[in-house]
């Protein structure tokens, strides 16, 4: 499969620098269970779109610090593309600010969390899971690291799960929309550094239980298989 790569991240700074980048952090995701699978990255962030969609089986758009609010031009042509990948009938899958950027180019809205920032190592529960989410009912634990959430979802869309802080944990619309607000693509190792560049920016007992959370196990491969089969399945 040819997936189109969104690359929204606005981090620029020597923590971002040390780290891999989006696109190579989900191709380490996704490689064991689909090494075929080719990501085809554009920095949208830099103005670095596709021409166009023919010939890629979806697309996909990572996190970023950036909101879906702000005023940004290549925010507003991201939207654009969304639409015009779900108007095609091209796979949609996001995750953090991708699942808010879906959410908002199809007429949700996003807005700050009213708990504040959802941080660490988090269980959500899928309680409607999806064709594709093989195995899905149940708890699973992932990453977070968000201050926004969807606060109303798309007409038509379906949450597939949340937890704690974040309702909206998963959606679907049709067969060809995914997206979470979850971090996959994000090791422990990584949330753990990065909660050490949080500091002073974020309140302390938001990062105190976050890193007290960071041991547990986490439920990386079972979302990675999942983003796979999404594809695959809408491709049926």
């Amino acid at each position: 499969m040819r997936i189109a790569f969104l690359d929204a991240n606005t981090d620029r700074s020597a923590f971002a620098a040390r780290h891999p980048s989006e696109v190579e952090k989900f191709a380490t995701l996704l490689a064991p269970v689909a090494p075929d699978l080719r990501l085809e990255d554009h920095c949208v962030v830099e103005g670095v779109f596709p021409e166009g969609l023919a010939g890629f089986d979806g697309v996909m758009i990572s996190g970023s610090p950036a909101s879906v609010n702000d005023p940004d031009p290549w925010i507003a042509r991201l939207k654009a593309l969304i639409r015009q990948a779900v108007g095609d009938g091209v796979p949609v899958f996001g995750a953090c600010f991708g699942h808010q950027a879906v959410a908002s180019a199809l007429g949700g809205s996003v807005g700050p969390n009213p708990q504040g920032w959802v941080l660490g190592r988090m269980v959500s529960e899928n309680h409607a899971p999806a064709p594709w989410m093989t195995g899905g009912a149940g708890p699973m634990a992932l990453h977070a690291a968000h201050s926004e959430q969807v606060l109303a979802l798309p007409k038509g869309a379906q949450v597939l799960g949340g937890g704690v802080g974040c309702t909206v944990g998963q959606i679907a619309l049709g067969d060809r929309v995914f997206s979470t607000q979850y971090h996959p693509e994000i090791t422990r190792d990584f949330m753990a550094e990065l909660l050490d560049e949080l500091s002073g920016k974020v309140a302390q007992p938001v990062l105190d239980a976050a890193r007290a959370g960071l041991d547990g196990p986490e439920d990386s491969r079972r979302m990675a298989r999942w983003i796979v089969d999404f594809f695959a399945h809408a491709r049926v």
